[in-house]
């Protein structure tokens, strides 16, 4: 059995998959979201064709900019920064990040990442998708607070943990963003 090519769509905000199977589509020709936390990203994925078993990702994060609030998840989680620097708070301790760490986050493992240094980052991340009831939860640290990225109470529910943050939003790809 062959695994049929996906077709890539173009939407208002850049190209989708549009059905199942395989595609090539370029980080800079897909639909990108701005505001909330994670600065400007990319997923990928179509509302018409999702990933089941990964979740992939790339990131632009201002100095300052946390990726998401503190958290932990069910499934394994890798982060590879391409290109700038970051801080990483993991189970409470930070740590500087570079071009070409590897942060590795088995399950459960509390973390946060967050924008550094003079320009911004890029960060390609990697997760597990496993079917199941729960998936995480966002957490209390008082290092993540430090750096903007913590919620004021634990919870499951990503509005709750979000609301004090603009929406996220699609757009295009504007030149620039990656290096």
């Amino acid at each position: 059995m062959n695994v049929p090519e996906a077709p890539l769509e173009r939407m208002e905000h850049g190209l989708l998959p549009a059905g199942e199977g395989w595609f090539v589509l370029n980080a800079k020709d897909a639909r990108w979201h701005i505001e909330g936390t994670g600065g400007r990203l990319t997923f990928f994925e179509g509302d018409r064709a999702g990933f089941e078993q990964v979740g992939i990702n790339v990131s632009v994060l201002e100095p300052g900019r946390p990726m998401a609030m503190y958290h932990w998840e069910d499934a394994q989680e890798d982060f590879l920064v391409l290109s700038g620097e970051a801080v990483l708070v993991v189970e409470g301790e930070e740590r500087k990040l570079r071009a070409w760490d590897l942060v590795h986050c088995p399950p459960r493992t509390k973390h946060v990442i967050v924008g550094a240094g003079s320009g911004p980052c890029v960060i390609l991340a990697v997760g597990s998708r496993r079917p199941g009831e729960g998936w995480g939860a966002y957490t209390v640290d008082e290092t993540a607070a430090r750096h903007d990225a913590s919620v004021a109470e634990e919870t499951t529910d990503p509005s709750v943990a979000y609301a004090r943050f603009r929406p996220r939003r699609a757009t295009a790809y504007e030149e620039g963003w990656l290096p």
